[in-house]
């Protein structure tokens, strides 16, 4: 006798799927209000961006309307100044007195001066550091870029008393040995000191940005610098119409960073002018800013006078922006 057919085993039917609620839930992608969706993204830019408004508001803007509001005001003594003394309001008075006064227009004179020997020392040899430490030749490059580095990390101000005591002559090993040669050098003459500010600054900068600059060399493509070894490009030639023409938006941005830091140059000047009496105290914009505020207690003129140096250098940050986009752009 034959053996029955067995039956063929039934397959369960298909589960509903579960709704979306169930499956997408809070902080789920594709979820209301997840990181997957459009207000969830807004959320997440509003979480990062607001610490950063919150401080340009305190540090930036909130300042700047305080110095507006007492560059209206100014204070007058009575009774030959025994009688204290009473804020009036001045209008645009105490800016009209910054504009008319010598000391602050020959200050930003000094300042100028400053830039032109500056500017070219440092950011030149900065470039010029990168370029070596770039080069297929140069050895040791993590040691030479921590040791260009380091004057940066030394505190601006420390800085300046360093190389107060090496321009000091008697305490100087600089100076010894300039007279051991037969050579002098006074650094604090009148056409002097301005060079051995600029020495400080550059000192202390051209480390910084040479590792910027650096930075940029290292996104040049390595195809195109072969590609220039190639057609029998030099390194020299490599680098001035290869390597540089690449990294000008570093450059540009560099340039507009040390030109804004230069007409706020204070530390450097102040602690020179210990020893160079022909300075004076009034010899950049800052400090002759601080001297009104903390030696005369003209407190609205000096806060003309920060607004007047903003307002400068938001005209050199837009000449230099627009000076290097055209550099870029050839």
């Amino acid at each position: 006798m034959a053996a029955p057919l067995a039956r063929p085993a039934k397959t369960p039917p298909p589960r509903p799927a579960p709704p979306a609620a169930a499956t997408a839930g809070p902080g789920r992608p594709g979820a209301p209000g997840g990181p997957g969706t459009r207000s969830g993204q807004r959320r997440a830019v509003a979480l990062f961006t607001v610490p950063f408004f919150a401080l340009f508001l305190g540090v930036t803007v909130l300042p700047l309307l305080y110095a507006g509001w007492m560059s209206l005001f100014r204070e007058e003594s009575s009774g030959l100044g025994f009688g204290g003394t009473e804020r009036v309001f001045a209008g645009f008075g105490n800016f009209t007195e910054a504009l008319g006064d010598e000391a602050f227009l020959r200050s930003f004179g000094n300042i100028a001066l400053y830039c032109v020997l500056y500017i070219p020392a440092m950011v030149g040899g900065a470039l010029i550091l990168a370029l070596l430490v770039d080069s297929t030749l140069a050895r040791a490059r993590r040691f030479f870029q921590i040791a260009y580095f380091l004057p940066h990390a030394v505190p601006g101000l420390i800085a300046s008393l360093i190389w107060l005591y090496l321009y000091t002559p008697g305490l100087s090993p600089v100076t010894d040995a300039l007279d051991a040669f037969g050579a002098s050098w006074n650094f604090f003459g009148e056409d002097e000191a301005i060079l051995s500010v600029v020495n400080i600054s550059a000192w202390q900068w051209t480390g910084y940005n040479m590792i910027i600059f650096y930075a940029g060399l290292q996104a040049v493509p390595r195809e195109v610098l072969e590609a220039a070894t190639v057609d029998g490009a030099g390194a020299l030639r490599t680098a001035l119409q290869v390597k540089i023409p690449m990294i000008r938006p570093t450059v540009v941005l560099t340039l507009l960073f040390t030109c804004v830091g230069a007409i706020q140059l204070f530390d450097a000047p102040k602690l020179v002018q210990l020893r160079a009496n022909t300075m004076g105290e009034d010899w950049s914009p800052t400090m002759f800013i601080y001297t009104a505020a903390f030696k005369g207690h003209d407190y609205g003129l000096a806060a003309a006078s920060s607004l007047l140096l903003a307002l400068v250098a938001g005209l050199l940050s837009f000449v230099v922006t627009k000076l290097g986009n055209r550099w870029k752009a050839s």
